[in-house]
């Protein structure tokens, strides 16, 4: 058995910079045809494994699709197109791209797909779909950490082989001509990417339109922390609006679309969104019906089977830093919307013991130059780290 996998870059200047594929041996180039045209790839000598780069399944999001719903891409040719080389990541607000260096724009919505060397229409591989972290703010599947190929290779070894790729409908439509089974698609991510499967298996209101058959969540899932509505968002979106000049006009998100890309990424990584509480997709009554709690609660999730797991003693990468005492500690409780009762309740579920709380290789308190920590980090990474990873 093989398997195909794929990664899909998810939306925010265009560069013209681009990445070429390693070790390319252009004489055993790959050929795949999609709906749209004949795709020529690159042949990975180290992996053996034949890759596909910078496939668009959407049309770029800039000039008037910029925040709107993506479209699919309706463009075709006739001779060949490459796929030699990565694009660029779409824009993002973190170390993830900025200390990594990579190419960023709002030119961003295509598709990798790795799949092991000479695999062809017909063999029906299972397809993993990536989705990549980044707390819903950076990311892409063009970061070094994200290169699928080792993965793939082991697979190949196991006699496991699959395709590795990402873009649910563009699969389901083009994904047999790179050798990959439609049928046999699970979708695959980690951190905020495992937060989108589990976006993924809500949407729309458990609508299982067949687009996956499995998922895995690495250091993720749904998230049961608090979505806003639209009208919540307001207060943020006429932040931002009224720093680009454009709260005045008769079509608001019209005018966000005639800003300078330049001008909007400041804005967008300034203190006007500081304050923002969610990156992640909000109750809009059509991708998310209801808070993610409730739904839960009600079964309205697509009923899969599901591999979950978590990265060790995740939660000591957001626990709130500098908690010294049982006060603050019952005060940034209730940041997360519990009342003064649960905080309560969830401190004596979660006592002040060093010896039991996270990371379990921190033996007492933070000290000296890590002092800055607070007396309860462990105490509060353990109650951050259960309600964001082990509660979903």
């Amino acid at each position: 058995m093989s398997f195909i996998c794929r990664v899909l870059h998810l939306p925010l200047l265009h560069t013209g910079v681009s990445i070429a594929a390693p070790q390319a041996d252009i004489s055993r180039a790959p050929t795949a045809t999609v709906r749209n045209g004949t795709c020529v790839g690159t042949h990975n000598l180290q992996y053996d494994q034949d890759l596909f780069l910078a496939m668009r399944y959407a049309q770029p999001p800039v000039g008037d699709l910029r925040l709107q719903n993506p479209l699919s891409f309706n463009e075709s040719w006739h001779s060949t197109r490459n796929a030699t080389a990565y694009s660029a990541e779409c824009i993002g607000f973190g170390s993830d791209d900025w200390v990594l260096g990579n190419p960023i724009s709002e030119d961003c919505l295509t598709i990798n797909v790795i799949r092991p060397s000479g695999a062809k229409s017909g063999n029906d591989l299972p397809v993993a779909l990536w989705i990549y972290g980044g707390g819903g703010f950076e990311g892409g599947s063009l970061d070094p950490r994200y290169n699928l190929s080792s993965i793939v290779q082991k697979a190949t070894m196991m006699n496991k082989p699959f395709i590795v790729r990402l873009g649910l409908h563009w699969i389901q439509e083009n994904i047999a001509a790179f050798g990959g089974d439609p049928s046999r698609v699970t979708i695959w991510g980690e951190s905020a990417g495992a937060n989108s499967v589990g976006q993924q298996m809500l949407a729309y209101g458990d609508r299982d339109e067949g687009l996956f058959r499995g998922a895995i969540m690495e250091s993720g899932g749904v998230d049961t922390k608090q979505v806003l509505s639209a009208a919540e968002w307001d207060i943020y979106y006429n932040n931002i609006t009224d720093a680009v000049n454009c709260s005045s006009a008769t079509d608001t998100l019209a005018c966000l679309r005639t800003v300078p890309i330049e001008e909007l990424i400041p804005v967008l990584n300034s203190s006007v969104t500081s304050s923002v509480p969610s990156w992640g997709p909000q109750v809009d009554g059509e991708w998310l019906l209801n808070g993610t709690v409730q739904m839960l609660v009600d079964g309205q999730i697509v009923k899969v089977p599901i591999l979950h797991g978590r990265n060790h003693d995740k939660g000591t990468m957001f626990a709130t830093q500098g908690i010294d005492t049982t006060e603050q500690f019952l005060e940034n409780v209730k940041e997360y919307g519990f009342d003064q009762e649960e905080a309560k309740t969830l401190a004596a579920l979660y006592p002040d013991i060093p010896a039991i709380g996270i990371p379990s290789t921190l033996d007492g308190r933070p000290t000296g130059e890590d002092a800055y920590l607070g007396r309860q980090w462990k105490r509060a990474s353990a109650f951050t780290g259960d309600l964001g990873q082990h509660a979903p």
